[in-house]
């Protein structure tokens, strides 16, 4: 098995589900004793979140590159961004190691895709739903299309996603809110929901809906022990 390397902590809270998937997704391809090899950088999500909230993203992708730099040079085979919004940064973090980065959008179009479907709808941190380093991509290279929640119902994502989930903090009504939300977007015609940020798991269980949801965590982590394994 190659070793995969996680870039964690953003939140730790999800970066936890990452480890866990990907070693019980080894143990039931492999069986017996078998856990996942991995080497994971884990930053302070703080520092991080200050970076978002001030724009200053040049500042922010240096810090993803020196990550992924230190996994590369920790032998991993491959660099895993346990974050959905940080993939605003992909590209720089890309362009400057030699080991292959496994993009969360790529992994999870594949999972719609393979599910039949076309229209979809995003949730996330207002950066993963109303920017174009995330929807554009499922759009352009993967031909999907993209719908995201009206302007209040993305406030509300985002201040559940930071000020509670971030936290570890999980309410039954911001459950009721997103579930209402989803139904919206159903209403719009999304044919399945792309749960994009690795918190959102947390509060909204995949069998939470009568439609297809898509945890990103979750496809990620398992598209990475994939690649692995292959």
């Amino acid at each position: 098995m190659k070793t995969i390397g996680l870039i964690g902590g953003m939140s730790w809270e999800s970066s936890l589900e990452y480890y866990r998937i990907i070693n019980e997704t080894t143990k039931a391809k492999l069986g017996g004793l078998h856990s996942a090899k991995i080497v994971m950088v884990s930053v302070d999500f703080a520092d991080i979140e200050a970076l978002q909230n001030q724009e200053r993203w040049d500042e922010a992708a240096t810090a993803m590159v020196v990550a992924a730099q230190q996994l590369e040079r920790a032998s991993a085979d491959c660099v895993v961004l346990c974050t959905n919004t940080m993939h605003k940064l992909a590209e720089a973090i890309a362009a400057n190691i030699s080991i292959p980065f496994l993009h969360i959008a790529d992994a999870t179009a594949a999972r719609i895709q393979h599910a039949g479907l076309q229209t979809v709808g995003l949730l996330g941190t207002r950066f993963t739903m109303e920017e174009d380093f995330y929807r554009g991509r499922l759009v352009k290279k993967h031909r999907l299309t993209v719908n995201v929640p009206e302007a209040g119902d993305r406030a509300t994502i985002h201040r559940i996603i930071y000020d509670e989930l971030c936290l570890g903090i999980i309410k039954l009504d911001s459950k009721a809110a997103v579930l209402a939300i989803i139904e919206r977007l159903v209403q719009g015609g999304a044919e399945g929901i792309i749960l994009g940020c690795t918190e959102i798991e947390l509060l909204i269980s995949p069998d939470a809906c009568d439609i297809p949801l898509f945890p990103t965590s979750r496809v990620h982590a398992e598209t990475a022990v994939e690649w692995a394994l292959a």
